[in-house]
C-alpha cells in the first residue's frame, strides 16, 4: 500500500477533538492518526460520491428520458393481431 504525506491547516479545537477520538478508537500507537484520518477521508469521500450520484439520479428522474415517442397506438399493434 502506497502512502502520501499531507500538510494541512485545521482549527485547533477540531484537531484536539480528532486526536482524542482517534486515540480512543485506535490506541495511541504509531500511525494511529494516519489510520483515523484515512478512515475519515474515505468515509467522507464515499458520502460525497453517493450524494452526487443520488442528486444526478434525481435530476434525471425530474428531467425524464426522451424515448423517442410512441411507435404504436394500441397494444395489439405490437403483436400483429
Amino acid at each position: 500500500m502506497t502512502t502520501k504525506t499531507l500538510t494541512v491547516n485545521v482549527r485547533a479545537d477540531v484537531e484536539e477533538r480528532f486526536r482524542r477520538v482517534a486515540a480512543s478508537k485506535h490506541g495511541k500507537t504509531k500511525g494511529y492518526l494516519g489510520r483515523a484520518l484515512t478512515e475519515a477521508m474515505k468515509k467522507w469521500a464515499d458520502q460525497e460520491e453517493a450524494t452526487g450520484a443520488t442528486a444526478q439520479t434525481l435530476r434525471m428522474l425530474e428531467d425524464g428520458l426522451d424515448l423517442g415517442g410512441l411507435k404504436y397506438v394500441h397494444r395489439d399493434e405490437l403483436h400483429d393481431r
